[in-house]
């Protein structure tokens, strides 16, 4: 017997939860060029409403899977995803999981 389809619309339904969604993507997203301690601060911000989140796990398995390489996501930011990613300790995008 084979599994039941699922609909795309099923698989992304999970951030219509998302608290980012509260806020302007800059928050999570850096303008070009942003350093130090501005960077620091705005990637802060992000991760304190990550961590609010209802979606944060669903969010952090999303950005891994894809290996979405910009912006902070599942309250980790690209340069935590791509230590993960690099150490090999991230998901992989299954063919199943292509849309």
């Amino acid at each position: 017997m084979s599994a039941q389809p699922v609909s795309v619309a099923s698989l992304w339904e999970w951030q219509q939860h998302g608290l980012c969604r509260q806020l302007s993507p800059e928050v999570f997203f850096h303008p070009d060029g942003e350093r130090g301690p501005s960077r620091r601060w705005r990637e802060n911000r992000a991760l304190a409403t990550c961590a609010q989140c209802p979606v944060l796990q669903q969010c952090r398995e999303h950005a891994l899977r894809m290996q979405e390489p910009y912006g902070t996501w599942g309250g980790m930011t690209e340069s935590e995803r791509q230590v993960l990613l690099a150490a090999g300790k991230a998901p992989r995008l299954q063919d199943s999981d292509a849309v």
